[in-house]
């Protein structure tokens, strides 16, 4: 099964690609690898969660906000590429949490972003990562991940 149809079945829905808001582009391609600029919880220009992880939000709702992300580095990865089924693989997710130092579930939280490479590629979702506890994040969003893919020509 394709990667599109693999979405489509899921009924998984993506947001519009957001605007970079600094001096970056959403994606960065040398030959087979595809780096996506990490993105935060955003739906359609909305960051929809705000705030400290362990404070303000529980981790279940950070990894709502983790998945949120996912779901805009899948939209920028089919704008990069046309469709998801050039995927070869993901090969790493970079995720950050905004918490106080305190707080050591951020592996945990970032699992929303990782179980939704998995729901969609399957086998090919299998990646490296990072998941760090921040001080802050952009427009004081509660999670930020970015990715790093294979691609087919």
């Amino acid at each position: 099964m394709s990667f599109e149809a693999r979405l489509a079945q899921l009924g998984i829905e993506l947001p519009r690609v957001p605007a970079p808001i600094a001096n970056f582009i959403p994606s960065r391609r040398d030959g087979a690898i595809l780096l996506l600029s990490g993105q935060v919880c955003e739906w359609n220009g909305e960051v929809r969660y705000v705030g400290k992880v362990g404070r303000e939000l529980d981790v279940a709702t950070g990894q709502s906000a983790a998945r949120m992300c996912g779901l805009n580095l899948i939209a920028a990865l089919r704008s990069a590429l046309g469709t998801l089924d050039r995927v070869r693989c993901c090969l790493r997710l970079g995720g950050f949490v905004n918490c106080d130092p305190a707080f050591l579930e951020a592996p945990r939280v970032i699992n929303g972003a990782s179980d939704l490479m998995h729901e969609i590629f399957g086998e090919h979702g299998a990646h490296a990562r990072t998941a760090v506890g921040v001080a802050a994040l952009p427009r004081g969003a509660a999670v930020e991940v970015d990715a790093i893919f294979a691609v087919h020509d």
